[in-house]
């Protein structure tokens, strides 16, 4: 080949590479930018119920579906066709049906949840009420930044999920087609288009379908930037009162020092969107039992429901707790299988399991092949949740094969063991789950809204996932704080929050901190200068806690969305409460 010939091809190349280049930065400079999908799918059956009792069959109306309603004697119950949605309730005056609509599963959550709702007589033998399910949501925002050079860089995230975690992806342009790849693992990514026309993104994330991403200004990405106005100075406001049961003062009232309030809560405003370390929606604090503290982020609000993931375990304790002093032939050492009686066999037949108590399950001591630390584990949570061979979880855990000893002092993480207790209060008092819940707990503490996931055989399932407002879940705390009453009311005894938050077992130490647990209580010794406090938390996953600091007279409540990122959550209750929140009661 001579020079001329060879000259001309490399010149051909080069001027390729220039356009593919042109194109490369032409089609970064049109994506780059903040760019969100975001997907609401509100239940289907929703809004006003009518139950009509005039004639002989009763039938229930809503969303322009009737049906009939079935009667045993104060009980009322129907289930509307194909499936798409069921009541049930009593009669508890003739001016009152009191009860739970359970909705069915939709695209984006695969759980049932039953949601309480009251009905009132508008007419003789005729009851009105409204249905207001848990509205699904699924949103994804993602930020394409272009470099000085032209290389594109993406994070997305995701707050009802937290599917992308912290990862970044490399972007490859060819023409309008996208291909992304992560920069610390090249194998994982996915593709999508850019539509000059439309001038939206196709992108297929792993594992779903195709999702139409619009572009959207900084001040409506509210799930990327923890507020819209982030060079603004925090401001503190004393919490709204409201009718539901919490007194509010401001912090001078209660003598909290704001600087170290104020410096956390900067923390939290002004991070890196694009390598976050704080995804904290609420923070909550109450002091002498006034909610002093109520501040959101990322779009979440005050009347939006939060699932509370493993944090609402706490519950069954105090469940059994409340079945044993209203006359539950129930104790902490009762044994465990002697209170499933419907089941005639188990598998992996074992001596040990006749000695299980309850208290092995409230402890974490049960001794059965269950550990959600350990993904091999048969009893591991997911791998029962996501198994169909059987659809009742309980059967499901009573048939696990043993592992060690019930009892003891060391603990071992099993949501499926605590869920069981809360089948001991089901048998014990003959009460569906919910519907105990309602009476003995949402009830008296003056939670009006809340919505209970369901196992598949439609049981209550007690651990985790029960989705209640931030400020209804900071009263599980501020309960247990006051000795069991909530506004002069006793809810659960005095002995029995003393025994819950007492230490009865104990897991591994955490990053170098004592782990205890008591009754579905985790307890910690928080060190802050010369002091440590001993503090007893409600968690779960994503940083969902609910922290009671006694020596301060004292709850902090978080929700979050750090799913599956427990190094960065589990520091939020033994690092920013001790650095931040302790130091502004004791600086005064």
């Amino acid at each position: 080949m001579n020079h001329s010939r060879r000259w001309k091809i490399t010149l051909r190349a080069a001027v390729l590479l220039l356009i593919a280049s042109a194109c490369h930065a032409q089609v970064g400079a049109h994506i780059a930018g903040i760019w969100a999908s975001e997907e609401v799918i509100p239940s289907a059956i929703h809004g006003v119920l009518i139950i009509d009792g005039q004639k002989l069959e009763w039938r229930a109306t809503i969303s322009k579906m009737s049906t009939p309603v079935q009667r045993n004697k104060d009980a009322v119950a129907f289930v509307l066709p194909n499936g798409a949605g069921e009541f049930r309730g009593r009669v508890v005056n003739s001016n009152t049906i009191r009860g739970h609509w359970i909705q069915s599963p939709d695209d984006i959550n695969n759980n049932r949840y039953a949601t309480p709702v009251e009905l009132r007589q508008i007419g003789d033998k005729i009851w009105r009420g409204e249905i207001a399910p848990l509205v699904s949501t699924l949103s994804y925002y993602m930020s394409i930044q272009q470099s000085a050079e032209g290389s594109l860089t993406a994070v997305i995230r995701n707050p009802e999920r937290n599917r992308f975690g912290r990862n970044v992806y490399q972007i490859d342009v060819h023409g309008d087609a996208l291909s992304f790849s992560e920069v610390k693992n090249p194998s994982q990514g996915f593709t999508g288009n850019f539509d000059r026309i439309t001038g939206r993104l196709s992108v297929s994330l792993p594992d779903s379908q195709p999702r139409q991403f619009g572009r959207i200004k900084n001040e409506h990405a509210r799930g990327f930037y923890p507020r819209f106005a982030q060079d603004e100075t925090y401001h503190y406001l004393k919490p709204v009162a409201e009718d539901d049961g919490w007194s509010t003062a401001s912090l001078s009232d209660v003598g909290l020092d704001p600087k170290p309030l104020t410096e956390l809560i900067e923390k939290i405003l002004h991070v890196d969107p694009a390598n976050n370390a704080l995804n904290i929606q609420s923070l909550l604090i109450a002091r002498h039992g006034k909610l002093l503290l109520e501040e959101y982020f990322y779009g979440f609000g005050r009347e939006r429901t939060h699932d509370m993931r493993s944090a609402s375990k706490t519950f069954a304790p105090m469940l059994f707790g409340i079945a044993r002093e209203h006359g539950a032939k129930i104790d902490i050492d009762t044994p465990m299988y002697s209170q499933f009686p419907k089941y005639k066999e188990f598998a992996n037949p074992d001596p040990r399991k006749t000695k299980m108590t309850a208290r092995d399950l409230m402890t974490m001591t049960s001794g059965l092949a269950c550990d959600d630390n350990n993904d091999d584990s048969p009893g591991n949570e997911d791998v029962m949740q996501q198994q169909t061979a059987q659809s009742d979880w309980y059967k499901y855990t009573l048939d696990l094969p043993m592992e060690r000893d019930p009892g003891g002092e060391k603990a071992v993480y099993c949501s499926a063991g605590m869920n069981l207790l809360a089948g001991m209060v089901e048998h014990a008092t003959g009460r569906w789950i919910p519907e105990f819940f309602d009476d003995y707990v949402a009830k008296p503490l003056q939670i009006a809204t809340y919505h209970w996931n369901l196992m598949p055989t439609g049981e209550g399932y007690a651990g985790g996932g029960l989705q209640l407002r931030p400020r209804d879940e900071l009263k599980l705390g501020q309960l247990y704080l006051n000795g069991g009453e909530w506004n002069g009311r006793r809810v659960v005894s005095n002995d029995w929050v003393t025994r819950s938050t007492s230490t009865q077992s104990r897991f591994e130490p955490v990053f170098g901190v004592d782990h205890e647990y008591g009754y579905g209580w985790h307890i910690y010794h928080l060190k802050n200068g010369d002091r440590t406090f001993r503090v007893y938390a409600a968690g779960g996953n994503g940083g969902q806690i609910v922290m009671v600091i006694p020596d301060l007279d004292m709850v902090v409540g978080f929700n979050g969305w750090a799913y599956g990122e427990f190094p960065k959550w589990y520091k939020w209750q033994t690092e920013l409460v001790p650095q931040f929140i302790i130091p502004a009661a004791r600086s005064r």
